[in-house]
């Protein structure tokens, strides 16, 4: 009857459905001396696990307190690119007011050019008028 039982319990243990007291139940038949011929097996396990319960960690642990480093890193990364973006937009703005004053240059450059033609003309224009002026007179 007892055998039967704890076979049963057995195939529960395995199947993860045992509660506390039948893992105690299979705990105390394997630890004991009269286990049956064909669990002999799984006594090896069981006493593993009685020893290990039974196992304390005694050595003492130096708690160091941590440093938040991933804190830092972050902090750090959001001043780098508070400054990139600072510095670089001023050296973008920079290099715009450089190409306007390029572009403006030129600009200024092809009037100077047209102007100095309409220069000339006009001065023809003023001998034509000039020789107009002095026909009407004698006329």
């Amino acid at each position: 009857m007892e055998l039967d039982r704890i076979e049963k319990l057995l195939e529960k243990y395995f199947e993860a459905e045992t509660t506390e007291a039948e893992e105690q139940v299979l705990r105390d038949y394997f630890t004991g001396g009269s286990v049956a011929e064909h669990l002999k097996e799984y006594s090896a396990m069981f006493s593993y696990f009685s020893q290990a319960k039974e196992e304390r960690f005694t050595k003492q642990v130096p708690l160091k307190p941590r440093v938040n480093y991933y804190k830092w890193i972050s902090v750090a990364a959001v001043a780098v690119l508070v400054f990139g973006i600072y510095f670089g937009k001023q050296y973008q703005e920079q290099k715009e007011a450089e190409y306007a004053y390029q572009q403006t240059k030129k600009a200024l450059g092809l009037l100077a050019q047209n102007l100095d033609r309409g220069t000339q003309k006009v001065a023809y224009l003023n001998e034509f008028q000039e020789t107009k002026q002095k026909i009407y007179k004698n006329n």
